[in-house]
C-alpha cells in the first residue's frame, strides 16, 4: 500500500479537525515534524489538546500554534524555551497539564500498547498526583497514570519505504516511536522515500502497520534550540547545541 501524500497540507486534509487531542513527537527541536506543524497552522484547526515534551521556541515548531492561538491544553513535560507559552499561561489563556518525562514517554508507550492505565512511583506525594488514585504494593504509594490515545500523531522520521515502516536518525528518534504507536492516526513526515522492500528488516526501527500517511520533507530547517560556542586560538569552534 502506497502511504505517501504530496504535501503536509494534503496529508493533514480529512483527517485534523477543531478541539482534537494531538501528539507531536520530537524533543525540544529535535526531531520535530516541521513541515507538518506549519501546515497545521495554516489548516486554522483550533482548540487543540497537544501532547509534546515540549513546546517548540517562539516562532518555531509547536510555538507557531501558540502564537496563532490554536492549542489551548498542552500535556507536556518542559516548556521553559517559549515565552509566549509562559505568558499564555500566567495570564490564564492556556492550560497545562505538567507531566514528568519518563510519565509522559510511558503514558504514550502505553497508548499504543493498549494499556489503559499503570502505576508507578514518579509524582507521588507532589502536585503530579493530585486527583489521581494512589495504590499501596509491597509496602510502596504508587500513583495510577492513564494512557494516552491521540486521535492524530504527527511524526518526524528519517526515512519510510512506502509501506510506511521507519528508520529514525540517532537522537531524533526521542518520542516519535511512542507517538506514532499511540495514535489512531498516524502521520509522517521523512527526507527519503524508497520503494517498499528497500530496507534491511533488521533495520526497521517502526514497522509500517503503526503509520497512516507519509509526505517527504527532504530539506527540514532542523534549528538548533541552543548554540553554545567557545573561541579557540584559531577559530570559534561550535562545541555543543
Amino acid at each position: 500500500m502506497n502511504k505517501v501524500f504530496p504535501s503536509a497540507a494534503a496529508a493533514l486534509q480529512g483527517v485534523v479537525a477543531d478541539g482534537q487531542l494531538m501528539a507531536v513527537g520530537g524533543f525540544g527541536l529535535c526531531g520535530i515534524p516541521e513541515a507538518l506543524i506549519a501546515a497545521l497552522r495554516d489548516s486554522g484547526v483550533k482548540n487543540l489538546t497537544v501532547i509534546s515534551n515540549n513546546a517548540g521556541v517562539d516562532g518555531f515548531g509547536l510555538g507557531q500554534l501558540l502564537e496563532s492561538r490554536q492549542i489551548k491544553r498542552m500535556i507536556s513535560s518542559y516548556v521553559g524555551e517559549n515565552k509566549e507559552f509562559e505568558r499564555q499561561y500566567l495570564a490564564g489563556e492556556l492550560e497545562l497539564e505538567f507531566t514528568p518525562q519518563g510519565t509522559l514517554a510511558e503514558k504514550l508507550r502505553a497508548g499504543g500498547a493498549g494499556i489503559p492505565a499503570f502505576f508507578t512511583k514518579t509524582g507521588v506525594g507532589t502536585l503530579v498526583a493530585e486527583g489521581k488514585e494512589t495504590r499501596e504494593f509491597d509496602g510502596q504509594v504508587y500513583v495510577m497514570e492513564r494512557a494516552l490515545v491521540p486521535e492524530v500523531s504527527l511524526v518526524k522520521a528519517w526515512k519510510a519505504d512506502k509501506s510506511g515502516n521507519l528508520i529514525f536518525r540517532r537522537t531524533a528518534r526521542n518520542f516519535n516511536p511512542a507517538c506514532a504507536m499511540a495514535g489512531k492516526l498516524t502521520i509522517v513526515e521523512v527526507e527519503e522515500i524508497v520503494e517498499t522492500g528497500a530496507f534491511d528488516p533488521d533495520a526497521v526501527h517502526l514497522p509500517g502497520i503503526y503509520v497512516h500517511r507519509i509526505v517527504l520533507n527532504a530539506h527540514p530547517e532542523k534549528r538548533i534550540e541552543k548554540r553554545t560556542v567557545t573561541a579557540t586560538a584559531n577559530a570559534t569552534e561550535k562545541v555543543g547545541a
